[in-house]
């Protein structure tokens, strides 16, 4: 059997890359999945958000694994959005065991000429990578408690998030990522409820490959942040962290919490 066969997974940013991948690992495993993506772009950001199509794509292969999903568009700064969600999800699959907080974006990689501009990219990365993150663990936590089964919060890193570099509002997000799952860890304990930070290193996905992303990475170089992997390998795929995202949520990772785990080629350790 499978290793969450009937539990349920609430997940943000499902409508591609690494959101779409965790979906799909733990539907892989037996979780019906609740999903939100914001399909829409931000301001700040160099690159392309997913669309309503990609978010039809991942109900399909989520579908085709024969999963249950509901998946819905809002923005994880819209805390009474995403509650709606989560609780059309509950009442339709009668339950939730784990949340992943993994929508994330990568603002003000192009050169900020003004102030205003500056200040948009705080608070679109500050909105999307922390405030998004706070909500969403806040609307998922109260299901998880009145299920009395104990379950597991994964929330998105970053190297970035484990080292002082370079990036500006991002790094200081990932930071404070850190930071909730400390105190959540402590708060849900009693619960049974584990929390976690999975930290990737680059990933294959358009928030790493995209054109800006790589200039501003030319820029660190002269600041002795090289930003390489110690393994040999230049990115990770969105399935590396899920499996590391699966583990977490399963059976045996029952006993770990409170922790921040590095998928990151050993990225961290060579550069700390």
């Amino acid at each position: 059997m499978a290793r969450l066969e009937g539990t349920v997974a609430f997940i943000t940013g499902i409508g591609r890359g690494q959101g779409r991948s965790h979906a799909l690992r733990l539907a892989e495993e037996g979780a019906d999945i609740i999903g939100v993506d914001v399909c829409a772009d931000f301001a700040s950001v160099a690159y392309p958000m997913a669309t309503e199509d990609d978010l039809a794509e991942t109900v399909r292969q989520v579908e085709a694994l024969d999963r249950r999903i509901v998946a819905r568009k809002a923005d994880t700064r819209d805390r009474a959005a995403l509650q709606a969600v989560v609780d059309e999800g509950v009442a339709q699959f009668g339950r939730l065991d784990f949340t992943v907080a993994n929508a994330g974006i990568s603002p003000g990689l192009f050169k900020l000429t003004t102030p205003e501009e500056d200040q948009q990219a705080w608070d679109e990365g500050i909105g999307v990578n922390l405030t998004g993150v706070w909500n969403t663990t806040q609307v998922a936590i109260p299901h998880i408690v009145a299920g009395g089964r104990g379950g597991a919060i994964v929330l998105t890193g970053s190297t970035a998030g484990l080292r002082g570099m370079g990036g500006g509002v991002y790094g200081v997000a990932k930071h404070g990522v850190v930071g909730i799952m400390r105190g959540l860890a402590n708060d849900l304990a009693g619960q049974s409820i584990r929390v976690n930070v999975v930290h990737p290193t680059a990933v294959n996905t358009l928030m790493a490959t995209n054109e800006a992303m790589q200039g501003f990475l030319a820029t660190q170089v002269d600041k002795g942040v090289h930003l390489r992997n110690a393994l040999p390998v230049d990115m990770l795929e969105p399935a590396d962290i899920s499996n590391a995202v699966a583990f977490l949520c399963s059976p045996e990772g029952r006993y770990i919490t409170g922790t921040n785990l590095p998928v990151d080629a050993g990225f961290v350790n060579r550069i700390g």
